[in-house]
């Protein structure tokens, strides 16, 4: 799409990721967002015109996590800061918002990120619990309140636990997906392979030195503790499933899905003219398109909307899948992965529920994450956008220039986002 001006994506930092109740469970989201915040803004000449940032789990202690975290960090007090949410697109579809309000004028550099904190979960009250403890404090009398506690029930006196499940289904995200793996008649083995191969390729990508500049140390942790180099197919298909334990159909388990993780990670979304207030060493590459899909999760799968937006963005670009040279897809669950890839060569999909009649080609699986997803990486809700752009910048600005990836996230409730990025 023609825009006013040249939009520029450059690599960031994150913290390392840990799986929940691990190394970094003793910080908030904010704890954990500060330093990355601090760090980005350390390294420039001058300051952001604004920044982004994204949370998925509620908290009652701060409504603008953005604002809270330039504050707490003792950032420059005049910078705008607003949040956005969309589960786990949040930072890549802030991304996307920042990019919309860079002009080449007054805005040209943004600070974007997001973070999640899985082991600092905020328990609130139920809803007619809170509604009786407010009234129970409006009352003006000692007799009022005595009435007044007449009132509570036995049944409202329950807490609300934030639960990894869609509200409109109530099912887990890992229920959903048992579910259109076997629409798409995904395989255990399948999904162990992809689970596999994400682990190879971060292991190897720490060893030789790709996330050193990506990942900023928290105290005593260096490094993601979840990529393991010691998993196999065989330890793989030893573990049973997670989600689906009864039916004897169940290939989804704590090997080949993402773990409930803790980790912040920012990057930057710039005009050529804000490029200029970053480090020359910072790697970057031009945001060429993007796409927003959105389906029916009651109809399509709830973690399908990637399998809709990637061939219309490709479409309108007149690209292929062999024009791509970096494919970075969100691992969710390896399952996810599979059915996506699965529906993108499937003809009658592409032509039925994207509706684009067009044949892209055989896919090159050779070129999909090569420094790992986040079934080793971890996946912290609102981070994940901000460290799958920032590996997939580092590892497309060392190709060739005109050289493309195309970054992919599947969200909760049916949602997706996609980016078409270009080497320059």
């Amino acid at each position: 799409m023609p825009r006013p001006v040249d939009i520029w994506l450059a690599a960031g930092v994150r913290t390392p990721f840990a799986k929940v109740d691990g190394p970094l469970s003793a910080y908030d989201a904010i704890e954990l967002s500060v330093p990355v915040a601090r760090h980005m803004v350390d390294l420039l000449k001058g300051k952001p015109d604004f920044a982004v940032w994204g949370v998925v789990v509620p908290s009652l202690t701060f409504s603008n996590i953005a604002r809270e975290v330039l504050m707490d960090a003792g950032i420059d007090a005049t910078i705008p800061a607003f949040s956005t949410v969309m589960a786990c697109s949040t930072s890549m579809v802030a991304a996307i918002e920042a990019a919309g309000m860079i002009d080449g004028d007054a805005c040209n550099l943004a600070l974007v990120g997001g973070v999640d904190s899985l082991s600092r979960v905020q328990v609130g009250l139920g809803q007619r619990l809170s509604d009786w403890l407010r009234k129970f404090q409006q009352a003006r009398s000692l007799g009022q309140k005595l009435d007044h506690i007449t009132h509570v029930q036995l049944k409202d006196i329950r807490l609300y636990i934030p639960a990894i499940a869609n509200r409109t289904t109530g099912l887990s995200m890992g229920e959903h997906t048992e579910l259109t793996a076997q629409e798409w008649q995904i395989g255990r083995q399948e999904q162990d392979e992809i689970a596999l191969a994400s682990h190879q390729h971060a292991v190897a990508g720490w060893d030789r030195g790709f996330f050193d500049d990506l990942v900023l140390p928290m105290g005593d942790v260096k490094r993601d503790t979840i990529p393991r180099n010691d998993t196999s197919l065989e330890k793989l298909a030893r573990l049973p499933p997670t989600f689906d334990r009864t039916s004897g159909k169940g290939s989804l388990t704590a090997g080949n899905s993402s773990p409930l993780t803790d980790g912040a990670a920012a990057i930057w979304v710039a005009s050529s003219r804000g490029l200029e207030r970053l480090p020359s060493s910072t790697p970057r590459v031009k945001l060429v398109d993007w796409e927003i899909g959105s389906v029916d999760f009651r109809i399509d799968g709830l973690l399908m909307a990637p399998a809709f937006a990637i061939p219309r963005l490709l479409a309108r670009h007149g690209l292929a899948y062999g024009d791509i040279h970096l494919w970075e897809i969100h691992e969710a669950f390896a399952a996810q992965v599979a059915f996506h890839l699965k529906a993108l060569q499937d003809p009658v999909f592409l032509r039925d529920k994207a509706n684009v009649p067009k044949d892209f080609g055989a896919f090159p699986k050779e070129r999909l994450n090569p420094n790992g997803g986040s079934t080793a990486l971890g996946h912290p809700f609102g981070a994940t956008g901000a460290r799958i752009i920032s590996q997939a910048v580092k590892e497309l600005a060392a190709m060739p220039k005109g050289s493309r990836a195309i970054v992919s996230i599947c969200a909760d409730g049916g949602q997706g986002s996609v980016l078409l990025l270009e080497a320059a």
